[in-house]
């Protein structure tokens, strides 16, 4: 694997470079027309707004390499929608200066109709589910908002960083990023198995009226915390599972396993940096102490589900002797976990699990919800009746949290069959496999990462929710995905699908505007 990353990493160098020497005709290097008019027009101005103009991808490189300050500052969540306004805002330049042919990925019109079916959804946000309690409708819409335009953004997002350039974000920068994330979380995690009772209020929370303040939702965001504390082994003392930079330790597990994948690609890619190779098998060992002593188990069947379809697809293409290699290291930390502290954690999680049968319940119950609104769910969460014990049982002042549990909650399947129906499932997970299908065959390492990505939203799809963070990290693995299809067509010496010349009129007005006459343009004439 490590040789085929490294010559997937020349061959894009390669690429580059000749690119560089080809004669100035306007291409970039995705066919599109131009880069940017914008870019042009501002090129020799030095202001803060022509930097950003010239440098299109920051809002990505802003919330990824900013995670632990936006954590720190209790708006993590958020600034997917903050950081998807400057996104939205340069691809409506792009299109109304038709500068660039926005592009969109394959399979987004099953995506755009699982937006329409969510804003569809609305119409039955008044209604009470069968197993429920009522509840505000203001608190649903306040939810339902929040979510919408949270799924909204990351759509940006997903169109954002499929129409920019190799010159503007490299596939290889993005995994890099992703790659910092990883690194973020397992310091973060290795940082709450040592001090699992740092906690601290956010100044963002000091903004916040005080009626607001006690809301469960908003506190796990704004009052951050390395650890989530729980009592998981029905023992008089409770245990500290990593959670930081984000706001549940089962988030914080999902996104592990999402970007550890991508920081692994690019040290094996490092070529002679070897501190690089270092970093990367280093973060792995300490990623798999915090994965651990978080007690996630969906997690871990990921990691375990992650380590068979790379050893299966190492051993498709014939790479025996990195898949020798995996073996050898998965065999090791198992001798490892079993010798030390890590097995015992293992077993006790393994025979105590609280969980199950509130998990279970409110799985049952948003089915039967689901089949009682098949076509539009329900718009949003609701609150089940009392709780698996008895119907009778509620929040108290003394027991806030007891009873009433939220149905959609234990999973990414669950939310949208309540929120949408079984249409909005069909729609949502539809566009996945389709993605998961499409790119199955790419042999690349960004390939074989990117379709892991998409594989591991339907293993989490049962037990962790995914908006935000989650989500958002499953859409940029979509977007690597997309971008190395078209890569790889223009590898091959053509141009991508769908690609054809623009039509007279809009390609003088945008060749005008960049004082430019691309050869395409001038054979049209």
């Amino acid at each position: 694997m490590t040789t085929q990353l490294r010559d997937s990493r020349h061959t894009d160098q390669a690429i580059t470079d000749r690119r560089a020497r080809r004669p100035s005709t306007g291409d970039d290097d995705r066919g599109y027309l131009t880069p940017s008019i914008l870019s042009h027009l501002v090129s020799r101005k030095r202001t803060l707004g022509a930097w950003l103009t010239r440098h299109p991808a920051w809002p990505v490189t802003a919330l990824l390499v900013g995670y632990p300050l936006w954590w720190a500052l209790g708006v993590a969540d958020f600034m997917w929608i903050v950081l998807a306004i400057p996104m939205a805002s340069r691809l409506l330049a792009w299109r109304s200066h038709d500068s660039r042919r926005l592009r969109l990925p394959p399979g987004f019109g099953v995506w755009l109709l699982f937006l329409l079916w969510t804003v569809a959804s609305l119409a039955m946000i008044k209604l009470t589910a069968p197993g429920t309690v009522q509840s505000p409708v203001s608190h649903r819409l306040i939810a339902y908002a929040d979510r919408t335009t949270t799924y909204v953004a990351i759509t940006v997002l997903l169109l954002y960083v499929g129409n920019l350039t190799e010159s503007e974000l490299s596939r290889r920068k993005l995994a890099a990023l992703l790659g910092v994330l990883a690194v973020y979380t397992t310091v973060f995690g290795v940082a709450g198995i040592i001090l699992p009772n740092v906690q601290f209020s956010s100044p963002t929370l000091a903004l916040l009226p005080h009626s607001l303040r006690n809301n469960s939702f908003l506190l796990a965001q704004m009052h951050p915390a390395l650890t989530q504390i729980q009592d998981v082994f029905g023992t008089t003392t409770y245990q500290g599972r990593p959670k930081a930079p984000f706001d549940y330790t089962n988030t914080w597990g999902e996104c592990l396993t999402i970007t550890v994948p991508w920081l692994l690609l690019v040290c094996l890619a490092a070529g002679t940096r070897r501190w690089l190779r270092i970093l990367g098998w280093t973060a792995l060992v300490l990623a798999l102490v915090g994965l651990v002593y978080s007690l996630n188990r969906g997690a871990w069947i990921a990691a375990g589900f992650s380590v068979g379809y790379l050893a299966m697809r190492l051993a498709a293409r014939g790479r025996v002797a990195v898949l020798g290699g995996l073996i050898a290291l998965m065999a090791l930390l198992v001798i490892v976990g079993v010798a030390s502290p890590l097995g015992q954690v293992i077993s006790l999680r393994l025979q105590n699990g609280p969980s199950n049968t509130i998990r279970s319940s409110l799985f049952a119950l948003s089915e039967q919800d689901g089949l009682a609104s098949p076509i539009l769910g329900y718009g949003d969460t609701r609150q089940q009746r009392g709780s698996p014990l008895s119907i009778a049982i509620g929040p108290t002042q003394l027991c806030p949290t007891c009873g009433q549990a939220a149905v959609g909650s234990t999973g990414q399947f669950s939310l949208v069959l309540i929120c949408t129906g079984f249409v909005g499932v069909f729609l949502y997970f539809g566009f996945f496999a389709f993605g998961a299908w499409r790119y199955w065959r790419d042999p690349t390492g960004y390939g074989m990462v990117g379709v892991l990505v998409i594989l591991l939203s339907f293993i989490y799809m049962l037990t962790y929710d995914a908006v935000a963070a989650p989500l958002g990290l499953t859409m940029l693995a979509y977007a690597v995905l997309w971008r190395n299809e078209v890569h790889r067509q223009l590898e091959k010496g053509g141009r991508p699908a769908a690609q054809t010349p623009r039509p007279r009129r809009f390609a003088s007005r945008a060749t005008d505007a960049a004082e430019i006459r691309p050869q395409a343009t001038a054979i049209a004439r």
